[in-house]
């Protein structure tokens, strides 16, 4: 049986995760779950799991945890803050760690679960973008396995060899094609973006995700972050990480080869399908998703995405290329930027503007160092910050 720590239990990609282990309940045992905040979802889940950790990431609703826990589960050792995530991401007993904390706050205790060799499922994809050098030679010096569970990043690690590490030109791989639903505003033009509302930018029309990864989506910035992302896990450049819009998210990517042959990984769009892969990985486990009735599609669509109405997928291709921390002051000006959106406090036409202003006024530098990397992201969010405070709000 393998301990596993999941890392954000209570956001889309934990409680799947939770929802997968609770279908193999002789093969997993959770040992250690976190949030953010949410102490109540937290109190739920440790009265249906029993973990011998909980970790709270705010230090004031792991005391209200530990409140909560006191009668019902004493046994229970709740910890607080980025010490406490750290521990659990490397406890002894611990084989794999779900890595799903959103945004930059998840990249310490995902190379924490790195040093100390644990399978890592990667479902935060900030970690590489952030910190992609730094990351992979903690993977490599302290033994441990990196499985992504973006379903794009996913499907490309089905379709590769096993031994794409040894390099992409020796395998015959071409090109990795990298499919994106176009969102929700796929066919709305630019004057209609312009007043889009937060509400909207969150109902994607095939996923069911939070909604900072929502707002990510309608603007294709996720999209761009994968490609950095896909960069560092198969070690290619940008220039051969093509993206492809496929509306229906039925292919989850692709990798062409030099022979001519494309292969493609296909399923329904439920993320319980990559999470299942990469816990049972290398063998196939039951993981609750609805059969694709292939008979039943009444066509696959794909086409080109265009930059003039996707700019922050343009950004993140100019991040990947420039190298270095551009895709960590990229990845900041974001998390700010879809912060104001969600606000309130930013138009969405904005977001990419202030990524722009961004990424101009904040020089690249080598990312050889994790203060490099934080001084780097922390500057970026105060450029970002004052970018957005010039810009008109968005409307009422």
């Amino acid at each position: 049986m393998k301990g596993v720590t999941i890392l954000g239990s209570t956001g889309s990609i934990g409680v799947n995760t939770l929802d997968v282990v609770s279908r193999h309940q002789d093969d997993f045992r959770v040992v250690a779950l976190t949030a953010h905040t949410d102490d109540i979802r937290m109190a739920e889940q440790v009265a249906r799991w029993n973990p011998e950790y909980a970790v709270m990431a705010d230090p004031g609703a792991a005391q209200r945890l530990s409140n909560r826990l006191r009668r019902t589960a004493p046994s229970v050792e709740v910890l607080a803050g980025r010490d406490g995530l750290d521990r659990v991401a490397s406890l002894p007993q611990v084989e794999i760690v779900m890595a799903a904390i959103v945004g930059a706050a998840g990249l310490m205790p995902t190379l924490a679960a790195a040093r100390a060799g644990k399978r890592v499922l990667l479902a935060n994809k900030e970690s590489l973008v952030m910190s992609g050098k730094l990351l992979i030679e903690a993977v490599r010096s302290g033994g441990a396995q990196l499985l992504p569970i973006d379903s794009e990043h996913n499907a490309i690690f089905q379709c590769m060899p096993p031994d794409f590490s040894s390099g992409l030109d020796h395998l015959g791989v071409r090109k990795i094609l990298l499919t994106a639903s176009g969102g929700p505003f796929l066919n709305r033009t630019a004057q209609d973006l312009a007043e889009v509302t937060p509400d909207e930018a969150c109902a994607h029309p095939r996923w069911v995700m939070g909604r900072k990864i929502s707002v990510d989506s309608a603007t294709m910035m996720n999209k761009g972050l994968e490609v950095i992302e896909a960069c560092w896990l198969f070690d290619t450049e940008p220039d051969r990480v093509q993206v492809v819009i496929h509306p229906q998210s039925v292919v989850h990517s692709m990798v062409e080869y030099v022979d001519g042959s494309i292969l493609a990984q296909l399923g329904n769009p439920d993320m319980r399908t990559p999470i299942a892969h990469a816990l049972g990985w290398p063998r196939r486990m039951e993981s609750g998703v609805d059969r694709l009735d292939v008979v039943a599609l009444a066509e696959l669509c794909f086409e080109r995405p265009s930059f003039d109405q996707f700019p922050c997928l343009r950004l993140g291709y100019e991040a990947a290329r420039q190298g270095g921390t551009a895709a960590t002051i990229l990845n900041a000006a974001n998390e700010v930027a879809v912060e104001a959106f969600l606000g309130e406090r930013l138009r969405f036409t904005d977001i990419p503007r202030v990524l722009e202003d961004t990424l101009s006024r904040r020089s690249a530098r080598e990312a050889d160092t994790l203060d490099t990397v934080m001084e780097d992201d922390a500057a970026a969010r105060q450029l970002a910050m004052t970018c957005v405070s010039q810009l008109s709000p968005a409307p009422s």
